[in-house]
């Protein structure tokens, strides 16, 4: 039923598994993703302020009393919406030339880019999780391995 390596016959192995990868796709990946969350984490905080200012005028000052903190609603939705859609990444990955994308090679589903942010916020609360990046063979934080992605560099296109 299973094979020497512990996958089920007949099925293939994941197409993104760091074997596969040539190793270009993985090519200072952390260092990228750092620059881009500083670009990302600049866009969503501006955005929050926005939302939170426009709240804050259209109720007269009320809003300020009950209004959840918005950041983490922004990341959420800014996260889910920009790397589920047609360009794989946030802004501030597309800068960096990166994409997400599942284990196996497809489009991440908003839902599970949503979860992403939610497990990469979470894990601010413990930085040593971030160490298991420098472990990994396909340089996967924690949180990608929970979600199932990999962020890789986007492939050069032809002019």
């Amino acid at each position: 039923m299973f094979d020497t390596n512990g996958f089920q016959r007949g099925m293939s192995r994941p197409l993104f598994a760091p074997a596969n990868l040539p190793a270009e796709a993985l090519a200072s990946v952390r260092t990228r993703r750092i620059l881009a969350l500083c670009v990302d984490f600049i866009i969503v905080s501006i955005l929050a302020f926005v939302i939170w200012l426009a709240f804050l005028v259209a109720t007269f000052g009320l809003s300020l009393f009950i209004l959840p903190p918005l950041f983490p609603l922004v990341a959420f939705f800014y996260n889910g919406l920009t790397v589920s859609g047609r360009g794989m990444a946030t802004p501030g990955m597309r800068i960096m030339d990166l994409e997400m994308r599942l284990v196996d090679g497809s489009r991440v589903p908003f839902l599970i880019a949503a979860v992403h942010a939610v497990l990469f916020y979470i894990s601010w609360l413990f930085p040593v999780i971030f160490l298991v990046s420098l472990l990994a063979s396909d340089k996967r934080c924690l949180h990608d391995m929970l979600a199932g992605v990999i962020v890789v560099r986007r492939p050069l296109r032809a002019l």
